[in-house]
């Protein structure tokens, strides 16, 4: 689609420095400064004008993109409208709510779109911030903090005058507040208010609005924000646009309401009582362009839509600035009208299976189809391991790292009865601060001593975890050892006791068997499903001869295979065979083959890409389609692990990678 652009300054650089890779062509470039205007055009092999009139008149292009100084944006998106052309504006829409909402009102009239930045609420730092908002982990939101420190422009912008008359609140304060809109919806009242004109008495230009403002709003149906936005407070100060969300049950921090890109700290979860915890990217994200809004809403009018969505939200915005000048001047409270502006929060995470699982009835019958296990199941890209390791004689608690997880965002967790802990995890499933239950997959494993008492292991652990169903019950391993009783608790027994009961012998001091084919175990896990006790079915440590047997004997396939799988044992031909028949695979001690981090392979790689041999192994894993499930105490190493969930291997670092597998890998 072809664009026209009116107004020719820095901020027209940042939007045409995107469009060499975007759908969007410049047709023309409109700025009163004429040298300015062929600047831009002669860059972009667009046509110049100094007149937005003749512009309209003599361009062809469908779309404008309003770049002009603060002031002057709601009379070009007027004329602009007025000419029939779609606009795109940068932000503010306006200087006052009612002209804005004029706008709005003219856009749907004419059935014309509108759109207004910041893009920023659908940047990757606030859509993860807002995937923690929609798992339900703060509670109830009851306080936020917000800052909008624009610093000095008269250090930072070469032409500072537009920022200077409008005030921080219009070119800072619009950053957080579109981002808080969008979570919790508009702003009801502007309770309080309170402006300063504080500023260096040696600086020549002076701001002609008030240069530091402060103003406590209340949201319809939402929290209590304080919002400062300033010109005094420089730009590097502690908090630039930083955003604190205060719950009951915790609290999120965003450092940067108008970040366009993401790292491992931009934002960050702390429960009640704990530190705060990163919550990295689990996904590869690119940073966003100014000109990434403008595409999305030209893509929207190719199709025959007409958004005006964020012009709505733009219109409240400006009215909630407005609203706190008033209040600043004459006292609260000030109502804020909304215009239209609605919430549109981040979806609800989503990582578990939602179809074909049966939902038990009051009498406990399924009442879906027990053969649908499914092969539409949807995991995160990485899983937390939550077995206890043995250290110095005695099995390590995992609890505390597993909360550190939760917090940082893990949400595919590996329980199994013989890690003995699963009332431990089910107190911390409880606790405030962790996700809701739509957000979590949880993964059960029965014990090789009770594959002829599958119903009563998964009942023990479902009662020990507090939750009604598994996402997937598995068999931790093939093999049917004698039964020794319920295993309750094993994480509370003394650790001979404990290895007595899960790795019995017989009078010869072998290993006691139990009478039972691996069809008979699959058929008995069948069982739990048929009684929607798990929604998906699994099996651990198995070999592809094993998976065939499972899957040739059984009524339900298995949705989920789990096996070792590291470089050393890389399972190819099992991951290919599930791949191409939609089971998953899980690869739990992805990290722990003795020498593996220490191979010069990653090691070569790592130094390449600025990661650790560790993140190497684990992209590794998630660029095959597999979901490791790696283990640590250390919180550090918990984030990291996670955010290699985000990180992608070429072609050629797989080959290499290839080269370290050993056919005689044992533990």
């Amino acid at each position: 689609m072809q664009c026209l652009f009116v107004g020719a300054g820095a901020v027209a650089d940042q939007y045409a420095g995107a469009l060499a890779g975007s759908p969007l062509s410049l047709a023309g470039v409109c700025d009163t400064d004429p040298e300015r205007a062929t600047a831009l055009a002669d860059r972009t092999g667009a046509a110049a004008f100094t007149d937005l009139e003749t512009a309209l008149a003599d361009c062809d292009a469908a779309l404008v993109v309003n770049l002009t100084s603060h002031g002057a944006h709601a009379s070009v998106t007027r004329q602009c409208l007025d000419a029939g052309r779609h606009v795109y504006s940068e932000k503010p829409l306006a200087l006052d709510g009612e002209t804005a909402a004029d706008l709005v009102a003219l856009a749907e009239r004419d059935g014309l779109g509108l759109a207004c930045a910041p893009i920023t609420p659908d940047c990757p730092a606030q859509r993860l911030a807002g995937r923690a908002l929609a798992d339900g982990r703060l509670g109830r939101v009851g306080l936020v903090y917000a800052h909008a420190h624009v610093g000095r422009v008269t250090d930072w912008h070469d032409r500072p005058d537009g920022f200077l008359r409008v005030g921080p609140l219009y070119d800072g304060g619009v950053y957080p507040l579109s981002a808080l809109v969008s979570w919790f919806g508009p702003v009801e009242t502007v309770r309080v208010a309170d402006t300063l004109d504080t500023w260096p008495a040696r600086e020549a230009q002076r701001p002609s609005a008030p240069s530091h403002v402060e103003a406590t709003l209340a949201f319809a149906d939402g929290p209590v924000a304080r919002l400062t936005a300033s010109f005094y407070a420089p730009h590097r100060s502690r908090e630039f646009y930083g955003l604190e969300v205060h719950g009951d049950d915790g609290s999120l921090y965003v450092d940067d309401a108008g970040a366009m890109a993401v790292d491992r700290s931009s934002v960050s979860f702390g429960r009640v009582g704990r530190e705060y915890t990163p919550m990295p990217p689990q996904t590869p994200v690119e940073a966003a362009t100014h000109l990434d809004g403008v595409a999305r809403f030209a893509a929207a009018l190719a199709d025959g839509r007409r958004p005006r969505a964020t012009a709505r939200r733009g219109a409240h915005v400006v009215a909630v600035c407005a609203a706190i000048e008033r209040a600043g001047a004459d006292g609260g409270p000030v109502s804020v009208a909304d215009h239209g502006a609605r919430a549109d929060p981040v979806p609800r995470p989503v990582v578990r299976p939602n179809q074909g699982w049966p939902h038990r009835g009051g009498d406990g019958a399924a009442t879906a189809d027990p053969g649908a296990t499914g092969s539409a199941i949807r995991l995160p890209p990485v899983g937390f391991g939550c077995s206890r390791y043995r250290g110095d004689g005695e099995y390590v608690d995992r609890v505390d790292s597993i909360a550190a997880a939760l917090d940082a965002g893990y949400r595919l967790l590996d329980a199994a009865e013989l890690y003995g802990n699963e009332h431990r995890i089910g107190g911390l499933l409880d606790a405030p601060g962790t996700p809701d239950r739509e957000s979590l997959f949880l993964l059960g494993k029965v014990w090789n001593t009770n594959h002829e008492h599958v119903l009563e292991a998964c009942r023990g652990s479902l009662d020990e975890l507090g939750i009604d169903a598994f996402d997937c019950y598995t068999l931790h391993w093939p093999d049917a050892w004698a039964y020794q009783g319920p295993l309750d608790r094993l994480a509370e027994r003394p650790v001979e006791e404990m290895e007595a009961l899960v790795f019995p012998e017989d009078d010869d001091g072998e290993r006691a068997t139990a009478d039972v084919s691996l069809a008979e175990s699959w058929a008995n896990l069948e069982t739990v499903h048929e009684r929607g006790l798990a929604r998906t079915l699994g099996v651990c440590n198995v070999s592809l001869a094993q998976l065939r047997t499972i899957c040739d004997a059984g009524t339900a396939p298995p949705a989920v295979v789990q096996v070792e799988r590291h470089p050393y044992q890389p399972r190819t031909d099992l991951v290919r065979w599930c791949h191409r028949r939609g089971i998953r695979v899980i690869a739990h001690s992805p990290l722990s083959a003795p020498g593996l981090l220490a191979e010069p392979v990653l090691e070569a790689i790592a130094a390449e890409r600025g990661w650790s041999p560790a993140e190497v192994v684990l992209a590794w894993n998630v660029t095959a389609g597999v979901v490791p499930i790696p283990s640590s105490t250390t919180a550090e190493h918990v984030v990291t692990n996670l955010a290699a969930g985000g990180l992608r291997l070429t072609d050629e670092e797989r080959g290499r990678i290839e080269t370290l597998e050993d056919t005689d890998f044992e533990r």
